[in-house]
């Protein structure tokens, strides 16, 4: 399978609308209570946005002429003080395979782009925020070499 790992541009975004609501179709069944039912979960100026903001970088894998993977990372700057260290972070705000290229390396080949992107960015890391109930996600990133670098807990009233 000859995957090609791009930079996403405007004219993507119909190709990419299935997988945005992939991820949201997750969270929505996962954690209704904090995610709205919604076909459109990332409007196309919002994408466009991130495409020239500077901040987002948003990478695409392509296999013959269909997108079936695609990642969105974000630079981000923790400024030092007195109580935590200056660092650089390219964040990993979402990253999706079409669920019938699942299992193909493709998500590996498009964590291995972004690995390599924030290498030339110099950052500091790279990290994500993963489902608890997303076990299958937090597998494929422990199998990639990721660790856990902390734990959001919550107590809902």
């Amino acid at each position: 399978m000859d995957i090609l790992i791009r930079n996403a541009n405007q004219s993507d975004y119909e190709s990419l609308l299935p997988l945005f609501r992939q991820v949201h179709e997750f969270h929505v069944d996962v954690r209704p209570d904090l995610y709205k039912e919604n076909s459109t979960p990332v409007e196309r100026a919002f994408f466009e946005s991130q495409l020239t903001d500077g901040e987002h970088h948003i990478f695409v894998a392509a296999f013959s002429k269909d997108i079936v993977g695609v990642t969105v990372a974000k630079e981000e700057e923790v400024i030092e003080n007195t109580f935590v260290k200056a660092r650089k972070i390219l964040y990993i705000k979402s990253l999706c395979v079409a669920e019938a290229h699942r299992k193909k390396g493709i998500g590996k080949k498009l964590t291995e782009y972004v690995f390599d992107f924030g290498r030339s960015l110099q950052v500091d890391s790279i990290e994500l925020g993963v489902s608890e109930e997303n076990a299958p996600a937090i597998e494929f990133y422990r199998s990639i070499g990721m660790t856990t670098k902390s734990r959001r807990m919550e107590f809902i009233l």
